[in-house]
């Protein structure tokens, strides 16, 4: 299935066709994007509550993206997390899936789907940062979660970043009290299909999308390049 998404910026409007196997918001042509929550029965998902409507404000503001303002909250072991454009999973607890949440997710990347997983802990080894990466070995491989180099194109598919920025847990010393200056991913035919940050990203736009006026930077903007890279990648 094709279609087109048109985003603003500075200098063109950039399109990409969607991606094979993944379908339009469950059969609805009005949106070209909806903002879907993985539910799994391991954790704590239910984190970050207003992250998804301070992002959804932010591609609404910067981009031509047709969006659908309601988050979805759709579980993993739901087929219809299959025709999501792009999946957010978060959590601080651990992470262990079904047999069918397993399936699911491995089918969802492999067939051209984007998780972006972040970790609430901000800690390379707490309890969703350990059970996570050991879920994505045992799926992939124990090399296919890698780091990304902080050229890459999700860093400048839309605003230009000269890697992760930095989130006021890291600077206030929050969870290990590292700066992570890299996030990992897992691709897939040379995109990625697995997006993966210690860096607590959910948290930091954890806020009501009416104060961003009070911000110097409107720190979601690298959700909107996540967000773009997915779409278009």
């Amino acid at each position: 299935m094709n279609r087109r998404a048109f985003i603003k910026s500075s200098s063109a409007l950039a399109s990409a066709a969607m991606l094979p196997g993944i379908a339009l918001a469950l059969g609805d042509p009005k949106y070209d994007f909806y903002f879907t929550r993985l539910a799994y029965e391991s954790g704590n998902w239910e984190v970050d509550e207003r992250m998804p409507a301070n992002v959804l404000n932010s591609l609404i503001e910067y981009t031509s993206l047709r969006v659908d303002i309601r988050e979805r909250v759709v579980p993993l072991s739901d087929p219809a997390m299959l025709t999501a454009p792009f999946c957010y999973m978060a959590g601080h607890r651990l992470v262990q899936f079904t047999q069918q949440e397993r399936e699911h997710f491995q089918r969802y990347v492999e067939n051209g789907g984007f998780v972006f997983v972040d970790d609430c802990n901000h800690d390379i080894d707490g309890m969703f940062a350990t059970s996570f990466e050991a879920q994505m070995a045992d799926i992939f491989g124990d090399d296919a979660l890698q780091k990304i180099p902080n050229d890459h194109p999700i860093y400048s598919c839309f605003f230009e970043f000269d890697g992760p920025p930095r989130t006021s847990g890291e600077l206030n010393g929050w969870g290990d009290d590292l700066v992570h200056e890299y996030l990992k991913a897992i691709e897939i035919d040379g995109r990625i299909g697995v997006l993966y940050s210690n860096k607590d990203l959910g948290c930091e736009w954890d806020y009501d999308f009416r104060n961003k006026r009070w911000l110097k930077v409107d720190n979601t903007k690298f959700a909107v390049n996540i967000v773009v890279y997915a779409m278009t990648a």
